[in-house]
Order: structure tokens, then sequence, then C-alpha cells
């Protein structure tokens, strides 16, 4: 899949949406006819963004709203805007992110991977979730990593990872193991409760975004051999507007080890799909959050 199917009439949030994955996602979203809001933590970040959208979209339907998802209360107040002014959401694009950053804490005292990464989205979709209802099938896409392989495991008793070493692309992997977990698990609460919304996860492979993370062989390594992000943006895009999407899906793309190409279906960890872990970091994102649903 190299082109999305029109997307007309629907409304569409990208966290993140002003660099890197998020702007390309945005701006294939724009140019299939979408009306987009870019949920963003820096407004000028994001004005120059849609400068970039309405340049190569004229009629394009964008706008930028604050959101820092590694914040409650900024989380909160988003939502609370964006439910007086719409009747419904058609698209949440959960793809902000904290990536192998130092070992640091949120606002709210989160360990910084795993309060941006999964606490931050598990809040955003629960207080939006009566605008997802209100649209015919809405879909609420949940961006993971290959990394989530790579992690020691979730350990839902140690959440801000106090009783080991840090390792930021342990915590890192450990938090997009978080939001395949959530995706699963909410597929599952979803359809007890017969909702038409659609729960699915991506990967982008090995795509050239955030090239200063890193030592200097993976920055190097990243300009030489990871795909474009246009074409990282793919399997998100596809999990977002593909007609064979079911809820619960998994994409990456179809290449060599999943780092490059265009989207299918992939498989994860088997950590990924246990319900009980998943059980597990249900309770603990509720509590943690304040943020009850389903």
């Amino acid at each position: 899949m190299d082109t999305i199917p029109p997307q007309h009439g629907k409304l569409a949030i990208v966290t993140g949406g002003n660099r890197g994955l998020g702007l390309e996602i945005a701006l294939a979203l724009a140019g299939s006819g979408a009306q987009l809001i870019l949920a963003c933590r820096d407004l000028d970040k994001a004005a120059y963004a849609i400068g970039q959208i309405r340049a190569r979209h004229p009629r394009a339907e964008v706008e930028a709203m604050q959101l820092d998802v590694a914040d409650l209360a900024s989380i909160r107040h988003f939502s609370e805007a964006f439910d007086s002014r719409y009747d419904r959401l058609d698209l949440l694009i959960h793809n902000a992110a904290a990536i192998m950053v130092p070992q640091g804490r949120t606002v709210d005292g989160f360990e910084t991977h795993f309060g941006t990464n999964h606490l931050g989205p598990f809040a955003l979709t629960g207080l939006l979730l009566p605008k997802l209802q209100a649209a015919p099938a809405a879909r609420i896409v949940n961006m993971a990593s290959l990394a989530h392989r790579l992690t020691a495991g979730l350990d839902t008793g140690d959440p801000q990872l106090e009783r080991r070493a840090y390792k930021s692309m342990d915590a890192y992997g450990r938090s997009k193991l978080a939001a395949l977990l959530f995706t699963f698990e909410l597929t599952r609460r979803v359809k007890r409760e017969h909702s038409g919304i659609l729960a699915v996860a991506a990967h982008p492979g090995y795509a050239a975004t955030n090239l200063d993370i890193g030592g200097i062989f993976l920055r190097w390594s990243t300009r030489l051999f990871a795909q474009p992000p246009a074409r990282g943006a793919l399997p998100a895009l596809h999990a977002a507007t593909a007609t064979d999407v079911r809820s619960g899906d998994y994409f990456g793309p179809g290449g060599f080890k999943e780092l490059s190409g265009l989207p299918k279906r992939v498989e994860c960890s088997a950590e990924a799909r246990d319900p009980m872990a998943a059980a597990r970091l249900w309770e603990l994102s509720e509590r943690l959050t304040g943020v009850r649903y389903l």
C-alpha cells in the first residue's frame, strides 16, 4: 500500500504531527481529504508544520491544538477543549513519543518513556472515548516498535524502573510493549461492548527519524540504512485507513526483518499477546492516570 483511500468527511487527531513520522502521516491524511488536528506540545512548531501541509495541499483542513502527552493535566485540558468543539472523532493516531531519552520523570512522576508512550495515550484514549464511540467506525492507532522484543519485560510492580539499572533502550522497548498490550486489551474490551471502534497497532521499521538520538554509530547507521520517514509512516497509515483492517491487527514493513518495505500484518512477542499481563497493565494504568473506561 503506497496510497490510501479517500478520507473526506473524517476527523483525525495526530499527536506529535509537527515532525518526522507524525508530519508524514498528517501530510498523507490531508492529501486524502481528512480534516486534521495536529496535537502538539509546541504550537509554533505546529504552525510551521501546518504551513508545510498547506504548501502541498492548499485546500487542507488542518489546525493545531496544544497537547503534551507527558502531562496528565495537559491531556485533560486538550480533551475538554476538543469535547467542547467537536461531536465525534473518527481517527486517533498516537504518534508522539519519547525515544531512548536519558533517565527522567514526567511532570506527574512517571518514568519518561512509560509516561509518554503508554500512560499518556491510555489517558487520552479514555477521555476521548465518547467522541470515538459517536463516530460510525472510529479507529485508534497505537505506535509500537521492533524494540518491544528487546526489553527485559514489563514489570507492573516496578512501573518507574526503580529496582533495576536504567537502560534507555530497555525503557523504550518496555513502553512499546505496553502500547501493544494496551491495543490488544482495548480490542477485547470494545468487542465485549459490541463497539464498532477498531484498536490497531503499527510500527515503522527502521525509519530515519530522530537522527539526534543514540551514539555516533547509531546515528550514522540510521542516516545510511534507514528508510525515509514517508515510507516509515505507511504501516500506521494502512492501519488507519485500509479497508481490510481488523481490530487487534498489528502492521509493520513487509521487507527483511520488518526493517523496511510496504505494510503487512506482522507478529509480535508472546508477552504482547498475554491477556493476563494486559489486564495487570490496564489496572495499573487506570490507577496511575485516574482515567477509567469500558
